[in-house]
């Protein structure tokens, strides 16, 4: 169990979540290694287990708005499988470099595994209002703008910008009426 602050307490209620890379490496700079990421939210949302709401994918992290029966449950498995999946293409490109930073970026309490990936915790907040939800939102699809990556939101090809603007996303989410 993550030592955080942030806890879910409403179950299968929409949270604005983030989580990161370990030490910020730009894992998602590598278009492969985000179809990782982007498979494990599509398999989450198909079999009913994660209602996506929004998201944008940046280079070393994520944010969502999505709800689920079993956040942490489901949440803990998209993050364990993306990380599998993170270093097996990893080893298979040979990026020893990349790899041997992870290994050493390993919290020394996490015995049991030779790597980590993602940093402890996502950060759960539940979403209380529709002004909270537009906050969140506006915050998610505007992250690649304020960054300097695009000058428009619509332009950031990881984000559910598109979807709430009548434009086709790489993702299907359940948009939330603002």
């Amino acid at each position: 169990m993550p030592r955080t602050r942030y806890k879910v307490f409403t179950q299968n209620c929409p949270h604005f979540l983030s989580s990161s890379i370990v030490n910020w490496i730009p894992l998602f700079s590598d278009p492969d290694q985000v179809d990782i990421l982007l498979s494990s939210l599509r398999f989450l949302h198909e079999t009913q287990r994660l209602r996506l709401h929004g998201y944008v994918i940046m280079e070393n992290h994520f944010h969502l708005v999505a709800s689920s029966p079993l956040f942490d449950i489901d949440i803990g498995s998209l993050k364990s499988y993306s990380a599998k999946g993170f270093l097996s293409l990893l080893e298979s490109k040979k990026h020893l470099t990349r790899t041997d930073e992870l290994k050493w970026r390993k919290l020394r309490h996490k015995e049991k595994q030779d790597y980590q990936v993602w940093q402890e915790g996502y950060h759960p907040q539940q979403i209380t209002s529709h002004e909270m939800l537009a906050q969140k939102l506006d915050y998610i699809h505007n992250n690649p703008v304020r960054r300097g990556y695009v000058d428009e939101p619509g332009h950031w090809r990881y984000s559910s910008y598109r979807n709430y603007n009548e434009m086709e996303g790489v993702l299907p989410i359940e948009a939330i009426p603002l």
